[in-house]
C-alpha cells in the first residue's frame, strides 16, 4: 500500500490475534505524504546530499547577456510545426495572432520569411526586366535589385516595429511588446511570397491587382492584431497610429510594385546617355540598362 498514498491501520489484540480482517470495519485509510522530510534523525531521501542535475537551472546560470549566444537563442526557440502553424494563421487568420503566439514570439519565422521575400523579389524583378527588354539591348542581370530588396524588406520589418513599439510606450500602452511587434510584421510579410511569384506578368493591370490583393490581406492582418494594442492608448492617438500603419504599409506595397514589377518604371531609363545609336559603335548598348538603385 506504500505506493498508493495511504496508510493501513490494523487493530491487534493482546494475544497477537489480528481479530477480524474485515477491511470495511477494521481498516482505516489515511492520506499520507511521502515527500515530507522526516523531522529529527529520520532517514533522508535517496537524492539527499547529491548535487542537482546538470540541466537544473539556478539563479545565476539563467542570466543571459547580450554578448552570449543563449541571449539570442531564446528568440529562435521554436520548432517547425509551430512556425508552420503561425504561417497558416497569418495567411488564414481565424484567431488573434498574439493568441497563436502563446506568449512565445519568435524571430526564426520572420527572418526566413523576409529572406525568402528578398530572394523572390530579386528573381521576380529580374524576370520582369527581362520581359520588358526582350527586344532591346542584350539583357544583363542587375544585382542591385538584390541589395535594394534586402534594404526594403529588412529595413521595413526591423525598424517599423521598433518605431511602433516606442510610440505605443510613449503614449502609455502597457500591452506593447517589441518581440510581438517584430513577429507580427515578420509573419505579415508571408503574403508577399506568392505575390512576388506571380507579379512578373507582362500584363500591367494584373500586377497591380496582385499587389493590391497582397496589400489588402497583409494590412488587414496587421490591423486586426494591432487594434487591441493600439486601443489601449487615447482614442485620438489610436486612430492616428492606425492611419500611420496603413500609410506605411501602402508605401511598402507601392515600392514593391514600382521598383520590382513595373515594366515602365519611372526610375529606370532605357538609355541613360540619351543617344539612339544602339548598333555597332560606342557603348550605348551596354549602357542602355539602368540600375534601379543607383
Amino acid at each position: 500500500m506504500s505506493g498508493s498514498g495511504y496508510d493501513a491501520v490494523v487493530d491487534v489484540d493482546e494475544e497477537g490475534d489480528l481479530g477480524h480482517t474485515d477491511l470495511q470495519e477494521d481498516l482505516e485509510f489515511h492520506n499520507s505524504n511521502f515527500t515530507e522530510t522526516p523531522h529529527g534523525g529520520g532517514r533522508k531521501g535517496p537524492s539527499s546530499g547529491l548535487p542537482p542535475p546538470a540541466t537544473a537551472s539556478s539563479g545565476g546560470s539563467s542570466k543571459r547577456f547580450l554578448w552570449s549566444i543563449s541571449f539570442y537563442a531564446q528568440f529562435f526557440d521554436v520548432d517547425t510545426s509551430a512556425v508552420l502553424s503561425r504561417c497558416w494563421a497569418a495567411l488564414y487568420p481565424r484567431a488573434n495572432f498574439l493568441d497563436v503566439l502563446e506568449g512565445n514570439p519568435d524571430l526564426y519565422g520572420p527572418f526566413w520569411i523576409a529572406t525568402t521575400v528578398v530572394l523572390i523579389l530579386f528573381l521576380g524583378g529580374t524576370v520582369s526586366q527581362y520581359l520588358s527588354a526582350a527586344d532591346k539591348a542584350p539583357f544583363a542581370y542587375d544585382f542591385k535589385l538584390l541589395s535594394g530588396s534586402a534594404g526594403l524588406v529588412y529595413g521595413y520589418t526591423l525598424f517599423i516595429p521598433v518605431a511602433l513599439f516606442l510610440a505605443l510606450r510613449y503614449f502609455g500602452s502597457e500591452l506593447a511588446n517589441l518581440l510581438e511587434c517584430w513577429a507580427l510584421y515578420g509573419y505579415a510579410n508571408l503574403i508577399w511570397i506568392p505575390v512576388a511569384l506571380i507579379s512578373w506578368s507582362p500584363l500591367e493591370i494584373l500586377n497591380w491587382v496582385f499587389v493590391a490583393v497582397g496589400f489588402g490581406m497583409s494590412v488587414a492582418f496587421l490591423l486586426r492584431n494591432l487594434y487591441p494594442v493600439l486601443s489601449a492608448t487615447d482614442r485620438q492617438v489610436s486612430k492616428i497610429l492606425l492611419i500611420v500603419v496603413v500609410v506605411l504599409h501602402a508605401g511598402l506595397a507601392l515600392a514593391i510594385k514600382i521598383l520590382f514589377f513595373a515594366h515602365n518604371s519611372p526610375i529606370a531609363t532605357g538609355n541613360p546617355q540619351g543617344d539612339d545609336s544602339g548598333g555597332d559603335g560606342g557603348d550605348g548598348g551596354e549602357g542602355s540598362r539602368a540600375m534601379l538603385f543607383m
